[in-house]
């Protein structure tokens, strides 16, 4: 395993009441990830495939959109994938993408083909695909923060959508046990009080009226966990992702006022209690 002395003595102390960065998580895929070694960057990849997914949603509605350059992958190798399954009904040389990615290009247009459509979102099917293939990864640490994410996510929609009388199963992202059991439980606490040892914060969480104070209670949620998780873990890959992770973090409560934020999670709610069916055209 790799170790990065020089690398992690040098990053900056960061902390959630941070109004100012000296880097950004763009910063840290041109100057840090180089420094890592093969493997390493493979874990970090895992990480920026976020930004892939949201490029790759906007491709498949516009080919000619501008994508967010934080991605790993490029306009050109997107579409010449599209390219491929359109002319020959099939995708054999998927070049760089993933295999999430190539299963759900395949299936997406696919079915934009046949004319059928499903009852979840795009934005959750692929989603769906991306954290089963993320948690697979070898790195405990990172496997574990995607199963985390994709836990407090499902939670937390499942607690709304109860509060709203709105359909759960359609709402839940993945196929875990975890899933399976907001999905069908009917106790209070979904049966998951023993399974999360994180559920009673999650439902106080939910309980938060302040939108713009439940969000930050969140991520000192996640912050706490990615520091409990790699609290032994001084010069290696963890650490490092655990700065890339918080950088994110910062950054985004940076770019919000309060106004502004609790604008943006009226939208989630309302997102929530909207049509969850996915267009014919996309």
């Amino acid at each position: 395993m790799s170790q990065y002395y020089y690398l992690v003595t040098g990053l900056p102390e960061l902390s959630l009441d941070d109004n100012k960065l000296n880097y950004t998580v763009g910063d840290f895929k041109t100057e840090f990830y180089p420094l890592l070694s093969k493997e390493d960057q493979m874990l970090v990849d895992l990480y920026y495939l976020k930004f892939d997914n949201a490029n790759l949603l906007k491709l498949l509605k516009d080919r000619e959109a501008v994508i967010d350059s934080r991605g790993n992958y490029t306009v050109d190798q997107f579409v010449a994938v599209f390219k491929q399954f359109e002319e020959e009904g099939v995708i054999t040389s998927p070049g760089s993408l993933p295999p999430y990615m190539i299963k759900f290009i395949q299936d997406y247009l696919g079915q934009q083909e046949a004319g059928v459509t499903s009852d979840v979102l795009v934005e959750d099917w692929l989603s769906g695909l991306y954290y089963d293939y993320a948690m697979r990864c070898k790195n405990e640490f990172v496997s574990s923060w995607f199963e985390f994410n994709l836990n407090t996510n499902n939670v937390l929609v499942a607690m709304a959508a109860r509060k709203y009388k709105l359909p759960i199963a359609t709402l839940i992202v993945g196929d875990t046990e975890i899933c399976e059991a907001l999905k069908t439980s009917n106790a209070r606490d979904f049966g998951l009080t023993t399974e999360l040892e994180y559920f009673d914060q999650l439902q106080k969480i939910s309980e938060t009226d302040d939108l713009v104070e439940r969000e930050k209670r969140l991520d000192q949620l996640r912050w706490k966990w990615m520091e409990d998780k790699t609290f032994f873990d001084y010069f290696s890959i963890e650490r490092l992702y655990v700065f890339l992770l918080q950088l994110e973090i910062i950054e985004r409560w940076i770019s919000l006022d309060k106004e502004k934020g609790n604008q943006m999670f009226r939208e989630i709610i309302d997102s929530l209690k909207g049509e969850v069916r996915v267009p014919s055209e996309f």
